[in-house]
């Protein structure tokens, strides 16, 4: 490690000026910080060169140096050429602290702009943590990355934002949470007007399938941020809709889902392909567990597993009992009156027609109807897709690999909510869905540059290659389980 000597004018020290920050942080029961208006007074004082920046000491490091601390007692990464020791930080992050840990000893300027939406708000809560940059002979990036990809990529996202890419439509919004509304609305009247027939029944449930899907989708880009200018009213909107509209817990999928988009398909550290010893996905894992003569279940059938299991128990068993588990172990006392609300809502609406246990049962039959449709469009683009342990690849590399498309058609944008373009939301994951099809020419471009195979198949083909992915896996099990 080297020092040098920043001169600057004024007077005090960085840990002074860098108190207030700390000082003046507010979180939420569920561990968001929200910067009040003295902070970011202070930051655009700052920015406007009428706030002096005291002399200090900046050390500088070498990568081999910044690697050796990515452990979960001691975190540093690196964004654009800075670094930072998030250990202390970690339990506060609101994208959880498993996301920082995930890039601990790690660049994570491409992760970091992608992840985050007011960054002039974000570099206050990073400001304190700065405890030096990269020396001068160092790369911006680690040595084993390509330099210039990582360059391209980087540049690709400034013409995007020029083409404002990351502007999002809100009719386009409007009109998905109004489609939303009149399914559920026409539901209700249906019962009122024709009442509570099996005929009327099975049609309403199929309407509330709907609606349940398209909510799925809509609270998927609430979640990311990518409706709003503001992350606040993102968050708000990812309460109403997750918590209320659908019963689950956003903080739960936030935590979740976050650590999925910055390391996909890279196990241990993205959940959803840690589903053993249930399923076994990958290349890998399947070896590792027939080698050591692991059987829970006849992993020889688990592709039919997928079928009786995966498809109909996600929503209803999987996601819905982990969401309450989380809500209450970690005490979100906010997303348990959110998602309250939404049994409220069913009760008031449908307990007068099918009274409590049936409204219940109604509730749940939605649910055990909409996760078929979930599952398929969640799984298609990673599960037949490359899966690995920590590589430390690029940005790009890392989304593309893990990650593949589905042919555009105006049923497939619909039936998917977009996530047809998986490529582009992973690698955008804050840009509107609305304009995917847009940004997919040029990714495209610059993977034909870079040799990266860019996947694009019809949605049919999608489906099927979940089930082959899970054969495949599961023939690498029975050689490894039953070598002698």
């Amino acid at each position: 490690m080297t020092k040098f000597e920043e001169m600057h004018t004024g007077n005090g020290t960085l840990a002074e000026k860098s108190q207030p920050y700390l000082d003046e942080e507010k979180h939420q029961a569920n561990g968001k910080p929200v910067a009040n208006g003295k902070a970011k007074d202070s930051a655009k004082q700052q920015a406007n060169g009428r706030c002096d920046v005291p002399r200090k000491s900046i050390n500088t490091y070498s990568w081999q140096e910044i690697r050796r601390h990515n452990q979960e007692a001691d975190q540093w990464l690196v964004i654009n050429r800075k670094v930072y020791d998030v250990t202390g930080w970690a339990e506060r992050h609101p994208g959880g602290r498993r996301v920082l840990h995930h890039y601990a000893g790690e660049d994570a300027t491409d992760v970091f702009r992608a992840m985050h939406l007011e960054l002039d708000i974000v570099k206050l809560y990073l400001k304190p943590l700065l405890i030096g940059e990269l020396a001068p002979e160092e790369p911006s990036q680690e040595r084993h990355k390509n330099s210039e990809l990582v360059e391209d990529f980087q540049e690709l996202r400034r013409t995007l934002e020029t083409m404002n890419m990351f502007k999002a439509n809100l009719m386009f919004f409007f009109l998905h949470f109004a489609q939303i509304l009149i399914l559920e609305t026409l539901a209700w009247f249906m019962l009122w007007h024709f009442g509570t027939g099996w005929p009327i029944t099975i049609f309403i449930s199929l309407l509330l399938t709907v609606s349940q899907s398209q909510s799925s989708f809509l609270q998927h880009d609430t979640g990311h941020l990518s409706i709003f200018k503001k992350s606040k009213w993102n968050h708000l909107m990812h309460k109403v809709v997750m918590c209320h509209l659908k019963g689950l817990s956003s903080n739960w999928w936030n935590y979740r889902h976050s650590q999925h988009h910055v390391k996909p398909n890279i196990y241990p550290k993205d959940p959803d392909i840690d589903v053993g010893p249930l399923f076994l996905v990958g290349d890998s894992q399947p070896v590792k567990y027939g080698k050591k003569k692991i059987k829970y279940i006849d992993y020889e059938k688990q592709h039919l597993y997928f079928y009786m299991v995966a498809l109909p128990f996600l929503m209803p068993v999987y996601f819905n009992l982990q969401s309450m588990q989380v809500m209450y172990l970690r005490r979100y006392w906010w997303d348990i009156v959110w998602v309250s609300s939404f049994y409220i809502r069913y009760f008031i609406t449908l307990g007068p027609f099918y009274g409590i246990f049936g409204t219940l049962l109604l509730i749940y039959v939605v649910k055990f109807l909409e996760s078929p449709w979930i599952a398929y469009v969640t799984q298609m683009s990673h599960i037949p897709m490359k899966m690995s342990r920590e590589e430390n690849q690029d940005w790009l590399s890392t989304q593309v690999l893990a990650t593949c498309n589905v042919e555009q058609s105006f049923f497939n944008d619909w039936f998917t909510g977009h996530l047809n373009f998986q490529i582009e939301h992973h690698l955008f994951p804050t840009m509107p869905r609305h304009n995917y099809h847009k940004v997919a020419p040029l990714v495209r471009s610059l993977c034909a540059k870079h040799g990266l195979q860019y996947v694009n198949k019809p949605i049919w083909k999608a489906f099927g290659d979940i089930v082959r992915a899970l054969k495949k896996s599961s023939a690498l099990w029975m050689d490894a389980y039953y070598e002698t």
